[in-house]
């Protein structure tokens, strides 16, 4: 396995696998890397000849009052993890490399960035969209692969991919999840032991939002009003908001049919989580 910090030099690794014929897959993440990572490299063992990880703990996608300088990080963890999954290359730039002096530029996905996470993060996605397309110049993956538990994430870099035509195919992987459904983040680590016990309550309204629906409730602010009773029940906790959205627009739904991203993100204390099901087989 092998380490390269130097942008020149992955972009010269990437030219040497690409002119021998070698399919490059991505998996770009901030380290402090779970289970929910290590599933999207073995997802893309059989789709890839030279697989890279990304360590990178993004700076522009930080707000002025969130968590950049506590974001969890160990790269020495990362780097054992990586290479007992048998992983090609691991990028770990810093961030004078991928942000020098005077960078000026960055890309925005306009109304998909806006919403849901994007409401309560503004300028969020505009630092993901610029780091995933930087990562997709220096890299020039043929795949990348995301999580589905940062669903909006993935809207908007298909949308980015397709505005702005890269070659890149991107795929996605199920949530992978803790044996109480709890979603995997690296935020977890945030939680004390008190939150981490309320915490599947999370899943728990998506799975209760999944049978109203089942038992053929189409009014969202009905299923929105249950979700919000359960989550209230969290001591200490604040919702940031319930989403029923179209899952490849995003827009809101007036009436539960067809596909259903149910979406929130709920603070816990001061640790903020997301989570997400997308409910299938309804009735058009």
């Amino acid at each position: 396995m092998r380490v390269v910090k130097q942008i020149p030099e992955m972009q010269t690794l990437s030219k040497e696998f690409r002119n021998s014929g070698k399919t490059i897959g991505l998996v770009p993440t901030m380290g402090y890397l779970h289970e929910g990572h290590m599933s999207l490299m073995r997802n893309l063992r059989d789709q890839c000849q030279v697989r890279v990880v990304s360590i990178f703990v993004n700076p522009t996608q930080f707000g002025p009052n969130e968590d950049l300088a506590k974001y969890p990080r160990d790269f020495d963890r990362d780097k054992q993890l990586c290479r007992e999954e048998k992983v090609d290359v691991i990028f770990y730039p810093s961030s004078q490399k991928m942000y020098p002096p005077h960078y000026h530029t960055y890309i925005q996905v306009e109304n998909l960035s806006e919403v849901m996470c994007g409401r309560s993060r503004p300028g969020h996605f505009r630092g993901v969209a610029t780091v995933v397309a930087k990562l997709f110049n220096i890299i020039n993956p043929h795949i990348a692969i995301f999580g589905e538990k940062d669903y909006q994430q993935v809207v908007v870099i298909r949308q980015m991919v397709n505005d702005l035509n890269f070659e890149v195919q991107i795929l996605t992987s199920p949530i992978v999840r803790e044996t109480d459904g709890l979603a995997m983040s690296s935020r977890n680590k945030y939680l004390t032991a008190a939150e981490r016990k309320f915490a599947p309550v999370l899943y728990q309204s998506l799975l209760e939002a999944e049978k109203m629906c089942q038992r053929g409730i189409q009014n969202p602010a009905e299923i929105v009003e249950k979700m919000t009773a359960l989550l209230n029940k969290i001591p200490q906790s604040r919702i940031d908001y319930i989403s029923l959205v179209r899952p490849e627009t995003l827009t809101p739904v007036e009436k539960i049919q067809g596909q259903v991203l149910v979406a929130l993100a709920v603070y816990l204390g001061s640790t903020r989580l997301i989570d997400n099901i997308i409910i299938k087989g309804l009735l058009k």
